[in-house]
């Protein structure tokens, strides 16, 4: 899952990704363009059963990404705002920070 919150005062976008409820997770982490897809650098956290983070990103852009679960798996948001093929095995996740 994934929303958006536009700040008013400033180009960024608050961008909360959200690991799909039937991925059962024991570590989790959203790899992408934002952080040079490193693997490890920005995990999600479990709250209220949850996995999610909140990222704060540049508004104006279109962001490659996907979760990286358990150490093995790759997982695409089901509520991308798009995907694009990768090199790799299939789709990136896109989240789009244009203001409407």
């Amino acid at each position: 899952m994934l929303t958006k919150k536009f700040l008013k005062t400033k180009p960024i976008c608050e961008v909360t990704f959200q690991l799909p409820a039937e991925v059962e997770a024991k570590q989790a982490y959203v790899v992408g363009e934002f952080n040079n897809w490193d693997l490890t650098a920005t995990p999600l956290r479990k709250r209220k059963g949850v996995w999610k983070t909140t990222l704060k990103l540049e508004q104006g852009h279109e962001y490659q990404y996907r979760y990286f679960v358990n150490g093995v798996e790759w997982h695409n948001d089901h509520n991308a705002d798009k995907y694009v093929p990768n090199n790799v095995d299939g789709d990136n996740s896109v989240v789009i920070t244009y203001k409407h």
